[in-house]
């Protein structure tokens, strides 16, 4: 049974979703860090049931499933009390390890392991820089530079490493984790008054990187065209978040 293109809002009743013990998977179409636990759900393989949350008007059952009322979310029905589990890294690394079949997203070297998640948690700068640039009117005047400045890293990371990807010669957790930010940069070229792509020159390795990855069948799957990412943003900018947008043609 296939449930609702629709996120569930404050006063929804909840969805029907079929006890077949089926993993189930709550997000919201635009936000990155759901994405995180959608790619891996895609690169795994893992059959799952999604369900969309209004983030402005959660519905009052959804407590039940993230208690700070949080995405991404998965239930895991098979299991004794139906636990779930949020936060998007511990998602991942929960998945990787309990759905092996695909192969490991996470290394297994200890140390490039814990390497990877402290480039994983370096993106922080540039997401709170860039933020109110994609969800704002009146963003900061240096919110552009300094958005650049903390992608610095990545460029500089990506050439010392010397493998098309983040993970080395497969793609691997680290580039799932940064790529759902990568996917809604583009938009900027249809929010900004001026146009806004970055400097081919200053991310020469680190936009290949961005257009080898954007190959991956996962990927593929979970993204949505910068256009509707863009329509999104502007439904935010004037105060009036529309997540259903992404159910709806260009």
């Amino acid at each position: 049974m296939a449930l609702p293109q629709k996120h569930f809002k404050r006063g929804s009743p909840k969805p029907e979703i079929p006890e077949d013990g089926v993993l189930r998977y709550y997000s919201m179409r635009f936000c990155p860090y759901s994405q995180r636990a959608g790619l891996v759900l895609a690169a795994k393989k893992i059959p799952h049931h999604t369900v969309y949350i209004d983030l402005s008007e959660k519905p009052e059952w959804y407590i039940d499933y993230s208690p700070l009322g949080k995405v991404p979310a998965i239930q895991l029905p098979n299991l004794p009390g139906q636990p779930a589990l949020v936060e998007s890294l511990v998602i991942a690394e929960y998945l990787d390890e309990q759905y092996p079949g695909e192969g490991s997203l996470f290394p297994k070297d200890p140390l490039q392991k814990a390497l990877d998640r402290i480039l994983i948690e370096r993106l922080s700068p540039a997401v709170s820089a860039i933020y109110p640039v994609l969800f704002t009117k009146n963003p900061p005047a240096d919110a552009i530079k300094n958005f650049e400045t903390a992608l610095d890293v990545f460029e500089q990371e990506i050439t010392k490493r010397g493998t098309p990807y983040f993970g080395g010669n497969k793609i691997g957790i680290a580039d799932y984790m940064i790529w759902p930010w990568f996917e809604r940069f583009p938009a900027l070229k249809y929010t900004l008054d001026e146009p806004y792509e970055l400097d081919k020159t200053r991310y020469q390795n680190l936009l290949k990187w961005r257009d080898l990855v954007a190959q991956d069948e996962a990927v593929k799957a979970t993204a949505l065209d910068a256009r509707i990412h863009a329509k999104f943003m502007k439904t935010r900018h004037e105060n009036k978040p529309d997540y259903d947008v992404a159910f709806q043609p260009l």
